[in-house]
């Protein structure tokens, strides 16, 4: 049976239809794709460095990461608010808080705190070891805070209105920092009073991140260095800081890391070789499994008697050093446990003057102990409550720590003492004569 005109038509416009769909098919694949505008391309540029670098790939599967990348750019992605949106939602996933996006101005604080400098109001901060709650570890000397006499141990419940229980400690902390000349409302608890409003304005401050004095006792002559982070500037300091107290004959060094929680690893590493002569300082392992040990040079330093204060804001690259000097029995470490942060990570500048800070190492002392998330135990735990200002008025760990070093000296000499050969017939001839 032969169709009929209208089955023809029908057929035709089928056919033709196709033909439409064919042809644009093609068209559609010889068409390049749409160029993708400046906040898309930050999406892109930091999925690829987390793609390229980041220590556990097989966390990729698991949260089907190209899928992810995709998702973002299904949204709209115009401004860069946007989307630095898209990248913390992107990272989330992830469930590594070491591994995200540094805003701008984030980044820029970051890189002035590397540098030894920032702008603020010159309050270190940390949470109470009983609670959650935000105090200052100590004020900065000859910061806005200082010159407004607040004081260890006050307590802070507010900056700008926002209760810092919202905002947590890392926030609170950036919110206090800012442009010279602008100012920050705190609202405070003292440790003996009732709570206050405080208007400090914000100004450039050195951060003094190492800092050195003679302790003096009947008996001996003692060195204190205390590090705060690790910074560029640090290990000329700490050399510095070395050759002026050998030049005072110190008898003994206490180096404190306590509330240093990391910064430069190279840095820590450079530091570390001041005290370790060619002996191992870490291990760190990359996402293909390639061990990396990392040992001190010749040239070192300080070689005499020493013990190292820690507690829990001693992390990553405080905690490298920390336990190179134990694990090599170069020191006895004093103190409380500390944070436990054994991952590295590198900080790379994106094409809008954000930063990205991504997970690339672990590491492992020297021992082959990983610390991430147990810390490090000192060889003497120190009793509690712990000092809230390190290396001032009223400091009893660092009483402690004079005090074992002096104990260390006393035993070291008496340890000589004991080893010398007894004199000769000879030279008490000589003696005598």
């Amino acid at each position: 049976m032969l169709p009929t005109v209208n089955g023809w038509s029908d057929r035709l416009r089928r056919l033709a239809s196709g033909a439409m769909v064919i042809t644009l098919i093609l068209l559609l694949a010889g068409t390049p794709a749409l160029a993708l505008n400046d906040a898309q391309q930050l999406v892109v540029e930091s999925w690829r460095l987390v793609n390229q670098g980041y220590l556990d790939p097989g966390q990729f599967d698991r949260i089907r990461w190209k899928r992810l990348r995709q998702k973002a750019l299904e949204n709209t992605i115009e401004t860069s608010e946007q989307a630095y949106s898209a990248i913390e939602t992107m990272l989330s996933p992830l469930d590594d808080p070491y591994t995200r996006l540094l805003r701008p101005d984030d980044y820029a604080v970051m890189k002035a705190s590397n540098e030894g400098s920032l702008s603020g109001v010159g309050l270190q901060l940390g949470h109470r070891q009983d609670s959650n709650a935000i105090v200052v570890i100590a004020p900065l000397e000859g910061s806005p805070a200082a010159e407004a006499d607040v004081i260890s141990g006050t307590e802070v419940l507010a900056v700008n209105g926002e209760s810092v229980e919202t905002l947590g400690l890392e926030t609170t902390a950036a919110r206090l920092r800012g442009s010279v000349g602008t100012q920050v409302v705190l609202t405070l608890l003292p440790p003996q009073g009732d709570p206050e409003e405080l208007t400090l304005e914000r100004r450039n401050i050195d951060l003094r991140p190492v800092r050195t004095r003679r302790l003096r006792s009947d008996a001996h002559t003692l060195g204190y260095i205390r590090i705060t982070q690790f910074s560029d500037s640090v290990p000329d300091q700490v050399r510095e800081a070395i050759e002026d107290l050998t030049d005072k004959d110190v008898e003994g060094l206490v180096l404190d890391l306590r509330n240093n929680s990391g910064g430069l690893v190279s840095a820590g590493l450079a530091v570390a070789n001041a005290f370790l002569d060619q002996q191992p300082i870490v291990e760190t392992r990359n996402r293909d499994g390639i061990a990396d040990p990392i040992q001190a040079g010749p040239e070192v330093l300080y070689s005499g008697p020493m013990v190292t204060l820690v507690n829990g804001g001693t992390a990553s690259a405080s905690e490298i050093l920390a336990g190179a000097l134990q694990d090599d029995e170069r020191s006895l470490l004093l103190g409380s446990n500390t944070f436990g942060k054994g991952l590295i990570q590198t900080l790379t500048n994106l094409s809008d003057g954000s930063g990205l800070a991504v997970t690339v190492a672990g590491y492992v002392t020297p021992s082959g102990r990983d610390i991430q998330g147990q810390g490090i135990t000192p060889d003497k735990i120190l009793d509690g409550p712990e000092p809230l200002n390190p290396g001032g008025e009223g400091d009893r760990w660092l009483r402690d720590a004079e005090r074992t070093l002096q104990l260390l000296i006393d035993q070291e000499a008496s340890q000589v003492a004991e080893e010398s050969p007894a004199p000769t017939l000879d030279h008490m001839d000589e003696e005598q004569s």
